[in-house]
């Protein structure tokens, strides 16, 4: 990359890994969410393994609204399929079998894009001492960008996983990945980020 873009931020020393909104409702077929591709998942899987190996602190999040979306505000308005997130709308809103978050695995519960806004996601991380998240999920053009944007504004290096991470096109896809590296994020790939934490 070239010109005024595209600086390297890096690895801090306490790095985090950050599994966004990784729910059915973005796999199974017939959702209007489903991506028709599990390969995010198997990226994300080979993260979490990896940072589990390595005792990183692992934070998943996931969106749910309430009954009625009284909660839901003017993102509902705007993406009106939301409400099958709701409480009492279905299992679409669980998280896939294969990410199951162990004891210990703070799940955030979100209503808006970032895993930051609204919620106590920036505390935990301040209190576990991080300074870097390293983030996968879906989808690359809302919630993980969303999300790497937030990191980066919060203070905490963000380092996005390319191929752990998956939208609706595979053009949207690579675009946000693009303007990421230039402006908000570092981006990587699963086997950087499984190296690196193997010889920290």
């Amino acid at each position: 990359m070239t010109g005024p873009f595209g600086g390297e931020l890096g690895w801090g020393r306490r790095p985090a890994l950050l599994v966004i909104d990784m729910m059915r409702a973005y796999f199974t077929p017939g959702s209007p969410f489903d991506l028709g591709s599990r390969a995010a998942v198997d990226g994300c899987a080979a993260l979490l393994a990896a940072a589990r190996d390595a005792g990183l602190l692992v934070v998943h999040t996931r969106v749910r609204y309430a009954a009625g979306l009284a909660d839901g505000g003017l993102f509902v308005r705007k993406v009106p399929g939301l409400a099958l997130l709701a409480e009492g709308a279905g299992d679409l809103g669980e998280l896939v079998a294969e990410l199951t978050p162990r004891p210990g695995e703070p799940v955030v519960v979100k209503q808006y894009a970032s895993a930051f806004f609204g919620t106590s996601l920036a505390a935990t991380l301040t209190a576990a001492g991080v300074d870097t998240t390293v983030i996968a999920g879906v989808s690359t053009s809302g919630c993980v960008r969303a999300s790497a944007t937030d990191a980066m504004q919060h203070g905490f290096r963000p380092i996005v996983v390319a191929d752990a991470c998956g939208d609706r096109t595979p053009a949207v896809h690579d675009a946000n990945l693009y303007d990421l590296a230039a402006k908000y994020a570092d981006v990587t790939t699963v086997a950087a980020v499984r190296a690196h934490l193997a010889a920290r």
